[in-house]
């Protein structure tokens, strides 16, 4: 077996060609590991949206709340189906939202886009407790004062404390308060009195979809037989956690394939400039395989050596690559969620199978990039070549 040593000597003296071949590796392995975070985040903050004991129920035949529209009555029977939880004064934990989205202006003033607005009853922080006020204070029912999601609060002119902006024309509005809600994809969300927003959007008397907390998860068979069975409500039930699940299907697609593609268009410029390095190197180094060969070295020995470091520059590529991408988890991103037609914020996602993943197609283009050559450094002339 050649020493390793003599890889890593060879790898040294040839710091240029090592460092642009393991560079153009790291460019890959970084712009996948990215992409990968980045579908990622968004499934965990669509998904950790959705409680177990929670169900969701949306008019018949759709799947997203903007397209649902639920009356009053309808809501009522919903809240007396069997298995809803009740407060400790006997009232049914289950509430009725509004949504609707607003075209808004981004706060550097270079484009629009659409922003979720959430018509909720004046009880709905007993229905998240995880909402909580980071500034201003909760808004008043009745009233038009609006809170703004912490992951939107700046994104967007006139939303953050203290500003204002309309709701529909001739309708004013103020940020009283902004809000999180454990990095859910409600902190991309504007919060206004379920009423005012009916009023103002014109849904008197209607709801999009209607939340309702289950005594327990196991229950949620028992309610949607409850609610599915009688067809006069046209009604669909699904476990809140596995709608944004959903929700989150169709755009971590399209990411992750946009991720792919880009990765595989890089890696092929990434492994052909491997291959070329590697070629470069047998010819360069002919001599030394003459030598090696005098030594007893066998074909099968060169052509591992060879390999071998190619596996070495596309392991320092990788190594590089994914380090890199894990300075992404700091970030944050904003872009339109398919399902909602809407702006969402997440951020990027690392996991260990992800940099794992990515780290190992470092290894993968090593070994494509370098064997060819290697065979080549092995099928040439042994101590013939010394006296070349």
């Amino acid at each position: 077996m050649i020493p390793v040593s003599y890889n890593v000597r060879n790898l040294a003296v040839r710091k240029a060609t090592t460092v642009a071949s393991a560079g153009g590796i790291a460019l890959v392995v970084f712009v996948l590991a990215s992409s990968l975070m980045l579908s990622e985040g968004l499934r965990r903050t669509l998904a950790s949206s959705g409680r177990a004991d929670t169900a969701i129920v949306l008019r018949k035949g759709n799947n997203a709340e903007l397209s649902s529209t639920i009356d009053d009555p309808t809501v009522s029977i919903v809240r007396s189906a069997p298995g809803v939880k009740a407060k400790s004064d006997g009232t049914p934990m289950a509430v009725g939202e509004l949504m609707v989205v607003a075209f808004m202006e981004t706060s550097d003033g270079k484009g629009r886009t659409n922003v979720q607005l959430r018509g909720v009853p004046s009880d709905v922080t007993d229905f998240r407790p995880d909402v909580r006020v980071i500034e201003g204070r909760p808004l008043k029912p009745g009233t038009d004062e609006v809170m703004v999601g912490r992951a939107i609060s700046g994104r967007f002119k006139n939303l953050r404390l203290g500003d204002s902006f309309e709701l529909r024309k001739n309708r004013p509005v103020k940020v009283v308060g902004v809000f999180e809600a454990g990095g859910t994809s409600f902190e991309s969300e504007v919060w206004a009195d379920l009423e005012i927003l009916r009023e103002a959007f014109g849904r008197r008397g209607v709801v999009s979809s209607v939340r309702v907390r289950l005594d327990s998860p196991s229950r949620f068979e028992g309610f949607e037989a409850a609610i599915e069975s009688d067809k006069r409500l046209g009604l669909d039930a699904m476990p809140e956690r596995e709608f944004y699940e959903k929700q989150s299907e169709g755009t971590t697609l399209f990411i992750t394939v946009m991720g792919v593609l880009i990765a595989v268009f890089f890696s092929v410029g990434a492994m052909i400039g491997a291959m070329i390095t590697m070629y470069a190197a047998v010819a360069n180094r002919r001599r030394e395989v003459g030598v090696l060969r005098a030594l007893g070295f066998s074909r099968l020995n060169i052509v591992m050596s060879f390999l071998f470091e190619s596996l070495l520059i596309a392991g320092i590529g990788g190594a590089v690559g994914a380090v890199a991408s894990l300075a992404m988890g700091f970030v944050s991103f904003s872009m339109m969620n398919f399902a909602t037609w809407s702006e969402i914020v997440f951020r990027f996602t690392p996991t260990p199978q992800i940099i794992g993943a990515s780290a190992a197609v470092s290894g993968v283009m090593g070994v494509a990039g370098g064997l060819l050559p290697a065979l080549r450094a092995a099928s040439g002339p042994g101590i013939d070549a010394m006296r070349d």
